[in-house]
């Protein structure tokens, strides 16, 4: 363990994992398809066909993979919020409350590997952000631009369903990826609801327009406009929608790539093929603006661990390590082998690691 000092205060630890040889997985998705809610009799209200689009997204009208069942143990239920149906999971039933926050594309079925070791000393729970997985997927066209798939969005989410869902005790959000600025933006609206947030791999939010160059975004702008609002957006997610695409984007991210199995694939594209997901896809990727997670990291109040496989590819290491030096962080934790998502990869270094978090502060 290394630790240093800044004028003033300690820096947060910082910790090297050793890396056992019997390693896990990881994932990222897409969307949703009109379908009965299960057990719910209710029905999903059909999304509108996209405008202007020759392509009219293909890949939702082909028969899609049986979708599989949730890993063994593991409840699943459907909350309604707002007007929209969510998923969630559940597991334990004793011990502190905890959240799991998928990231980018992803969904519930990310934290199979860490339901069954958590469960044994907490009460979990995982939410399909709305979007994403086998929740609603509203068209983000009703709505101002990129108004509706946000973190303020999705903070308020996450927010409701403790509220309503979990007891409306306070809990602590485990998160991963962009779901680590939800859950960062969910612990700056209710600290009083958040005992603390543990983030994997936080996006940093590159394309950002304040992290952009001057040259840079003209160019990232007319790009997102052009698969926002032609035949080109769609067109593009049906060439990404395939199982052989999906597995290459993984095996980008992990840093073992035999880890990237069928089982994993299956779990990312399955919803990805559904009608709807398109829509928030093409919404989110040219979404700009918003928090940066710099910023909300300044404003929290509640303690913040973070985690970071070394090998991630799209959020390297050491910007990673910038992020230690704000005040609520109180710890800097290497996964070593891991890529963009180590809880699915390395559970068995992280599930202790989110146990010694949340032990810390119960």
């Amino acid at each position: 363990m290394l630790s240093t000092k800044l004028p003033g205060r300690a820096l947060p630890h910082v910790i090297h994992l050793s890396l056992p040889q019997q390693q896990t997985t990881r994932s990222l998705v897409f969307g949703v398809r009109d379908r009965e809610v299960p057990g719910s009799g209710c029905q999903r209200t059909a999304q509108r066909p996209l405008r202007g689009c020759a392509v009219r997204c293909s890949v939702a009208a082909k028969s899609a993979p049986s979708r599989r069942a949730p890993a063994q143990g593991i409840e699943e239920g459907y909350w309604a919020w707002r007007e929209y149906k969510i998923r969630y999971q559940k597991m334990g039933s004793k011990g502190p409350k905890v959240l799991l926050v998928h990231g980018f594309g992803s969904n519930c079925d990310h934290w199979r590997k860490n339901f069954p070791v958590l469960a044994e000393e907490c009460q979990v729970w995982a939410i399909d952000l709305l979007g994403y997985g086998w929740s609603d997927k509203p068209d983000p066209r009703d709505h101002l631009p990129n108004s509706l798939y946000t973190f303020e969005t999705w903070g308020q989410q996450l927010l409701d369903f403790m509220e309503q869902k979990m007891g409306g005790d306070s809990a602590f959000l485990i998160c991963n990826s962009v779901g680590g600025l939800a859950g960062l933006q969910a612990a700056i609206f209710r600290p009083d609801l958040v005992r603390g947030v543990q983030l994997m791999n936080i996006s940093l939010r590159l394309l950002h327009l304040k992290k952009q160059p001057a040259w840079k975004k003209p160019v990232v702008k007319a790009l997102q406009s052009a698969l926002h609002s032609s035949f080109v957006g769609p067109l593009f997610f049906s060439l990404l929608a395939k199982p052989k695409t999906v597995k290459n984007v993984l095996a980008e991210c992990y840093g073992d790539k035999g880890e990237v199995s069928d089982e994993l694939v299956d779990y990312i594209l399955t919803p990805g093929l559904e009608p709807g997901a398109v829509r928030v896809f093409l919404d989110f990727i040219s979404y700009s603006g918003g928090p940066l997670p710099e910023e909300l990291l300044d404003e929290c109040k509640r303690p913040v661990s973070l985690l970071w496989g070394e090998k991630d590819p799209w959020e390297k290491l050491e910007l990673g390590r910038s992020l230690q030096h704000h005040p609520c962080v109180e710890e800097f934790v290497v996964i070593p082998g891991a890529g963009h998502c180590p809880m699915d990869e390395a559970p068995g270094l992280v599930n202790p690691a989110i146990l010694n978090f949340i032990n810390r502060h119960s």
